[in-house]
């Protein structure tokens, strides 16, 4: 027997909803087509008959035809008259109420419908199901209205989706899967409209990148959160860090159901803390690469609003789509800018705080398999909540890189760049960029190419990468009381991503003590 999907369970609950007598629903969904068909069965579970109402069609019944009091009723006023006056047992489903709800006649209406309603006999008993995009209820409205969440379709629906649309055609399974698996997050009618279209395009085949395309396209229209490109290299791009790679590799397999069925917990992610320009946005690009899952960047800055409470419904809005998308990495870069004036009092009507409250409550409470990785340079200034134990699977201290990593860094770039490191000192090099930040170690490389090729575009040499790395001013002068500062803070705090090592570094010892 087939499990139940997520929107079967919720139809269900609607079902015992109505059932109880809830005069008033708040459904937020922006699929109107696929909510309206669920609840038209649900309304049915509960032997209700179903009414539509849009302020151009008037009210229908389920099958589409006019019924009373049909067209006229384009005024909400004359629906809602309607629906006190019929004394029907019905379920009335208003797609464009929220819009007139800034009419306060309309808003007293609705109020006095959810307050007289579950008093009618059974034989007459009628339920208001208004359909909106926002959770955004008035307040006269909360203590009467129950909100449901109306979730995108999951896997199972998203399998008949398919099924219904190769139906006719020879299926791959391995094709399935990933198809169903790059589907996850679009509404069902974009599902099956991306599906067609690929059958279309593609010879009568469901390409998974066609599909991924227009999930990355309905991603980046979101407010405060991007569809990223991920590192193609993946782990392999990162010099060093030879404590977080193992690291990263554990994680990866505990999203697996044989982990579950171990025991595990879902990982819940990192906070990589450090020196700018030492790795920590690269890792996020490369995790998701070698993970084989989307990369998003959550924008938290961007989602917030000057408004006290619209930022945390931004917020959670963010969270909600990583969610929507399933396995993915969600990258929060620099989030001490977003959430740093939290708790210390920042002159901004409590914007901050509310940010910060989103985002410790999803945190704790989300159930899904979104890997956060989020960095942050300046970590003193945020709030002590985000850094308790338990908020992150792990806090890890990325310093400036040592020798062994400045080398291997090199060899990453150079044949980033198509060029041998076998075929130049990369130690001598990773010498003289003793204090350099991995960035601008990685820096040299370029900066020595433009030169050689300048020079009659010859071979690059030893010499070239070594003039390049003395014309560097590295940010550990330049910045040398801030980074003393952040190792200080890491000691006893952080794990180290990578072994110390002995060196003096911008006038302090570099070896940690962790």
């Amino acid at each position: 027997m087939p499990s139940e999907t997520a929107g079967q369970k919720i139809a269900n609950d609607v079902s015992a909803l109505l059932r109880a007598r809830n005069a008033l629903l708040w459904v937020v969904t922006p699929e109107e087509v696929r909510v309206e068909r669920a609840l038209i069965e649900a309304a049915s579970a509960s032997t209700y008959d179903v009414r539509l109402w849009d302020c151009v069609n008037g009210v229908t019944d389920a099958t589409g035809k006019e019924v009373t009091p049909g067209r006229q009723a384009a005024d909400p006023a004359v629906v809602l008259g309607a629906i006190r006056d019929i004394k029907q047992r019905a379920v009335w489903v208003l797609r464009d109420l929220p819009a007139w709800l800034k009419d306060p006649t309309v808003l007293r209406a609705v109020r006095s419908l959810a307050r007289t309603l579950p008093s009618s006999p059974r034989i007459e008993a009628r339920a208001i199901v208004v359909l909106s995009p926002s959770a955004d209820v008035p307040p006269e409205l909360q203590d009467h209205a129950v909100v449901v969440k109306w979730s995108l379709p999951d896997r199972g629906e998203i399998e008949t989706i398919y099924d219904n649309a190769v139906k006719d055609l020879p299926q791959d399974s391995g094709v399935k899967e990933a198809a169903i698996e790059a589907a996850v997050g679009l509404s069902a009618e974009a599902i099956a409209s991306v599906y067609a279209k690929s059958l279309v395009t593609q010879g009568k085949k469901i390409i998974p990148s066609v599909v991924a395309a227009e999930k990355r396209r309905v991603i980046n229209r979101e407010k405060g959160i991007e569809w990223f490109d991920p590192d193609p290299r993946g782990l392999d791009a990162v010099g060093g860090l030879e404590y977080l790679k193992p690291w990263l590799t554990q994680r990866r397999a505990a999203f697996s159901q044989k982990a579950r069925d171990f025991g595990l917990p879902l990982p819940k992610g990192m906070l990589l803390v450090g020196v700018p320009g030492c790795g920590k946005s690269l890792t996020a690009k490369a995790v998701a690469a070698a993970w084989g899952v989307p990369l998003l960047r959550a924008d938290l800055g961007g989602a917030k609003s000057k408004w006290v409470g619209e930022s945390e419904a931004n917020i959670r809005a963010v969270f909600a789509v990583a969610e929507a998308v399933g396995n993915c990495v969600l990258w929060i870069d620099e989030i001490e800018k977003a959430l740093g004036g939290a708790s210390q009092g920042a002159a901004d009507g409590g914007v901050s705080s509310d940010a910060l409250g989103a985002f410790l409550s999803w945190m704790q409470e989300r159930k899904g398999s979104v890997f956060v990785i989020a960095t942050a340079n300046d970590v003193r200034s945020l709030p002590p909540e985000l850094l308790r134990k338990g908020r992150f699977d792990e806090m890890f201290f990325v310093d400036l890189p040592t020798q062994v990593e400045r080398e291997e860094i090199l060899r990453v770039t150079l044949k980033q760049f198509k060029r041998k490191p076998d075929t130049l000192d990369v130690s001598a090099i990773a010498r003289l960029c003793q204090d350099f930040t991995g960035a601008e170690v990685a820096a040299t490389v370029p900066d020595a190419l433009f030169k050689a090729f300048s020079e009659g575009e010859r071979d690059l040499s030893t010499e070239d990468l070594l003039m390049a790395a003395k014309s560097v001013v590295p940010l550990a002068k330049t910045a040398a009381d801030k980074i003393s500062a952040l190792r200080e803070w890491a000691k006893g705090r952080a794990r180290p991503s990578s072994s110390p090592e002995s060196s003096m570094s911008a006038g302090n010892d570099r070896k940690l003590d962790l």
